[in-house]
């Protein structure tokens, strides 16, 4: 027997060759299929030499499993979870076990992309239905998006949308009431500096005094008070401006909706319905409006069309409005939402149902109550006496000794403020809680007895909700909050849900510029982990040790991954990544005198994204064009940068291009930029084609963004969340973000937020940083190479059947490629749209449609996907490509083919009448391997046009579906 080392031994536990698809069999057959004699081989033939990493990646081994787990638990270790009563928008809340296991943990619910294929997310779509019903019902509003990524940054948006809406037009001034929570008035601020808007903060009284173009009151207030706003709304009506009022969505189940108040805009966090404080993130934003507003809403917007059949199906809606369309004149540059959180968040709702809504808010009022009556009892005054769930307790000069007497008891009380201290309950409150409160700030013989005080406030009632304020509107009469309250019952809707969407626990997701790599389940455990899930955000930074050694951890690996010299984890997603960049970008101009550059160059193949992030930091967007090879136009560039050199601010350019090529002029593109005064913002969406490869900063890149759930492995979610890190040049790094309540960093401080959170959503950290940890800096290479491998794969394959638009050097692509369906649409008619629902009678998500060029796919595989798994999708297309054949010969009819009728549910097969040419067995079951596992999309094709003209964006009756 031949004898094997311990250390090979121990290499054959390695995380790596879990991650990477293709084994090393298949590694050679697909290498030869391509022509390379090894994978050093293929680099060298597509990436260039000049911009290849002189060294290896300094990450170290990589880990297996168990001993990355291990290491992360004891950093975890390190985070000290006291009892959360700061309150400020971040409550602890109980997860229903149900929705923890089959949602949050499930990678049925976390690995699915954005419903841009709706006919196989129909399950997705409904939660998100839901969660617009949901928001709809509570604030009274008559149109919700699917979710913002957090409550300051809605707010933000609330005020774009304002002065879009306002027809005050004289006025520059927006209005914040000053208890509004401090992080939304720094992220507010941040927003209105960037678009020259006047901002003033002050009492909530004073807006009537005020001429301004929109205004944002909270309710109830940070501080806890709960006041009538209808006249403050009503004065700023007056004169022609918008209201917004960012509103707790708990304390609504109880109170006046703002809507009913008279409010434009409703905004808030969903955090408190079953998500994890986190640490600050991700959490759901809701976000309502009146019904005149809609082309201004921000985000998505889920809608009910009807597909061919003429059934209720549901889609994205309105999608105009959003930055992939409209670009520098987009509403927002949101390219994601928080939609796993949201699903949660509306899965809370129909699982408790209004009754059981009302019965937990119920229970945190009391609570307050009882608490209240004890304190006063006692001698105490309260800074406000109407409340629902948050008391401000004036102590005077015993303020610090009440904070300290809490902090050794294992409670944490908001402390920010002048001679009183905050006191916020929630769901997860006890009688316990209450008198360790008690005990804290009485002392240990207050002498309090809950049951006593309960009794004395049922005898002599409660005014803490003035009876103006006190909801008699219904809420969630919609049959789904009313029908799932067992968990049997719950279960199964979710079940079901879940079945009507493909996600990557089915098959392959090929989404070009998305990266559907494998989301490891060992990167996913440590996010349900308490040490990580129920810190509050703004808890005293001793008390987070294990989040600052994992944070500081990761951003030392990403910084050597990159290239740059400092890095900011607070943008939530990549556009809120570009925001951040371009940012750092205006204030390092401004810091030179320069604060007249403002011309952004952009390349014509460019995210939405990038020129939606340019009008937000107030650039004026000038294209630069592609040539025919899909590279930057050279001549096109120096002539423009030239042009404008005394006003260029920067470019912003994506490596690997968007055509999926690695452009040979990338490091002349930074130069030039450079000698013109400009910085180069380096988008970071195709990372996973230059981690251990190349770099950002290598390559002569300022500022980038890191899609962490792209190429470092966080999931999708269905379309959220996401985190967009941005690595900065030292000459940048006094530009990143702070924030204004607990500071990130003493080099950037007082510079204004862009989240809510100081670290933006840092409870999905620990995803990244176990993937690198288990990866290793040879791991992470080869990742890279094998993504390379896997896209020129395919591309080989199907280059004889279907043009691949764009090539770089020695006829390679990179990461991804692009197949051009134009000439077959001339031939036979069949279109992008045809092929792509096709695609799902196969049991594969489509590629990325008709971007960055339109009548296209664009394909990735990344290198998760085994060449199984590869072949295929390949087997797959070059079936499709023989039926759009047979519509070319006229064989099929131009519109009785299984391509124009694309996607074939179970409904159409097991229909008594078959009108078409073609048989059943080949529109459901087209290739053999489908039948071993088939997926049924749920709903025909569906009509958007009519989805449009007819919007609906709430709950319509489940009779509807009947019939």
């Amino acid at each position: 027997m031949s004898q094997t080392t311990l250390t090979q031994l121990e290499q054959q536990q390695d995380f790596v060759r879990r991650h990477i698809g293709p084994g090393a069999s298949e590694t050679s057959q697909m290498l030869e299929t391509v022509g390379a004699t090894s994978l050093d081989d293929l680099i060298q033939q597509t990436v260039p030499a000049s911009i290849r990493l002189p060294q290896p990646l300094a990450i170290g081994a990589s880990q297996t499993e168990a001993d990355a787990l291990a290491s992360l638990k004891n950093i975890a270790a390190k985070n000290i979870v006291n009892r959360s009563f700061i309150g400020m928008g971040y409550y602890d809340t109980h997860t229903p076990n149900v929705i923890l296991r089959n949602v949050l943990e499930n990678p049925g619910w976390y690995t699915a992309y954005t419903p841009y294929q709706p006919e196989i997310a129909q399950g997705r779509l409904q939660a998100l239905l839901n969660f617009q019903q949901m928001t709809l019902d509570l604030t009274g509003m008559d149109l919700a998006s699917a979710s913002l990524l957090d409550e300051g940054t809605a707010a933000a948006e609330a005020m774009t949308l304002a002065k879009r809406m306002s027809k005050n037009k004289k006025s520059n001034l927006f209005f914040i009431a000053d208890d509004v929570h401090p992080q939304t008035i720094n992220v507010v601020q941040t927003r209105a500096e960037m678009f020259g808007f006047d901002t003033i903060v002050a009492k909530a009284a004073d807006v009537a005094e005020q001429d301004v173009f929109g205004a944002l009151l909270q309710y109830p207030g940070t501080t806890g008070e709960v006041q009538d706003i209808s006249a403050l709304i009503a004065a700023v009506q007056d004169k022609k401006g918008i209201v917004a009022v960012a509103a707790d969505l708990m304390s609504l189940i109880l109170l006046k909706s703002p809507g009913e108040m008279g409010a434009d805009v409703v905004l808030g966090s969903a955090q408190r319905f079953g998500v994890p404080m986190g640490y600050g993130g991700p959490h759901a934003a809701f976000f309502a409006t009146r019904d005149a507003y809609k082309r201004s809403l921000p985000g998505r917007i889920i809608g009910v069309s009807q597909d061919t059949r003429g059934r209720p199906a549901l889609r994205m809606a309105l999608q105009t409005r959003e930055q992939h369309i409209r670009r520098e004149k987009a509403n927002s540059n949101i390219c994601t939402a928080q939609v796993l959180l949201a699903n949660m968040a509306s899965f809370y709702a129909v699982y408790h149902g209004p009754e059981g809504l009302k019965t937990i808010a119920s229970r945190i009022h009391r609570f307050t109550d009882i608490l209240a009556k004890g304190l006063t009892s006692k001698g105490l005054t309260l800074a406000y006496k109407q409340y629902f769930d948050t008391l401000t307790v004036k102590v005077g000069e015993s303020k610090n000794t009440i904070v300290e007497a809490a902090l050794k008891a294992g409670l944490n009380l908001r402390s920010d403020l002048d001679g009183v201290i905050g006191i916020s309950l929630d769901e997860t409150t006890t009688r316990a809680d209450i008198l360790a409160l008690f005990g804290v700030i009485l002392g240990a013989e207050h002498g309090l007895d809950i049951e006593q005080l309960d009794n004395q406030l049922v005898a002599d009632g409660s005014d803490s909700i003035p009876a103006e304020l006190v909801r008699t509107s219904d809420i969630l009469t919609h049959e789904v909050f009313n029908s799932y309250h067992s968990e049997t019952e719950m279960l199964r809707y979710i079940k079901s849900l879940e079945n009507k969407d493909l996600a990557l626990n089915h098959s392959m997701i090929s989404l070009g510029s998305c990266t559907m790599k494998l989301n490891a389940t060992a990167e996913m455990i440590p996010v349900t982990w308490p040490e990580f899930g129920k810190l509050h955000p703004f808890a005293p930074m001793q008390q987070a040790q294990g989040y600052k050694a994992m944070i500081d951890e990761l951003g030392e690996w990403l910084i050597n991954i990159t290239g740059y010299d400092n890095i900011s984890m607070q943008p939530n997603s990549g556009a809120q990544g570009e925001y951040a960049g371009l940012i750092a970008i205006r204030k390092y101009h401004e810091s030179r005198g320069d604060a007249h550059r403002n011309i952004c160059l952009i390349p014509s193949s460019a995210h939405g994204t990038n020129p939606a992030s340019a009008q937000m930091v107030d650039y004026k967007v000038v294209v630069v064009n592609c040539d025919k090879n899909g590279n930057v136009d050279m001549a096109d560039l120096k002539t423009k940068a030239a042009e404008m050199a005394d006003n260029l601010a920067c470019i912003m350019i994506t490596y690997p291009s968007t055509h999926g090529v690695y452009e040979e002029t990338i490091s002349e593109i930074c130069d030039i930029v450079h000698q013109h005064g400009g910085q180069v913002y380096l988008d970071g969406a195709n990372m996973n084609a230059q981690v251990g490869l190349t770099s950002p900063g290598l390559i002569g890149s300022d500022v980038s963004h890191l899609n962490l759930h792209k190429t470092f492995c966080i999931p999708h979610g269905g379309g959220g969340p996401g985190v967009g890190p941005i690595g900065v040049k030292a000459h940048l790094a006094p530009f990143l973000p702070d924030h204004n309540v607990l500071g990130v960093d003493a080099s950037t401080k007082g510079n204004g937020a862009v989240s809510s959170a100081p670290w933006g959503s840092a409870s999905i950290l620990p995803i990244s940083y176990m993937y690198i940890k288990m990866m290793g800096g040879k791991g992470l290479k080869k990742a890279t190479e094998m993504a390379i491998l896997n896209a020129n794969y395919i591309a080989k394959k199907l280059s004889g059947h279907y043009p691949v638009l764009y090539k770089g050097r020695n006829d390679r692509v990179a990461h991804e490629c692009i197949i051009d369906l134009r000439p077959l649409k001339e031939s036979s008619g069949v279109t992008e749209m045809d092929v792509a629902k096709r695609l799902n009678d196969y049991g594969f998500h489509a590629p990325t449609m008709s971007f960055p060029v339109a009548g296209t796919l664009m394909i990735e595989p990344t290198e998760s996907e085994a060449k199984a798994e590869l072949d295929r999708f390949i087997e797959a297309m070059l079936c499709i490509r023989e039926e759009i054949a047979k519509v070319e010969s006229g064989e099929w009819d131009a519109l009785d083919n299984p391509l124009h009728n694309a996607p074939h549910t179970l409904a159409d097969i097991c229909d008594s009448e078959w009108n078409h040419s073609y048989d059943r067995q080949l529109a459901a079951y087209p290739v053999a391997s489908v039948a071993k596992n088939k997926f049924w999309p749920t709903v025909n094709r569906i009509d958007d046009v009519f989805g449009d003209r007819n919007l609906i964006c709430s709950c319509p009756s489940v009779d509807t579906y009947r019939d």
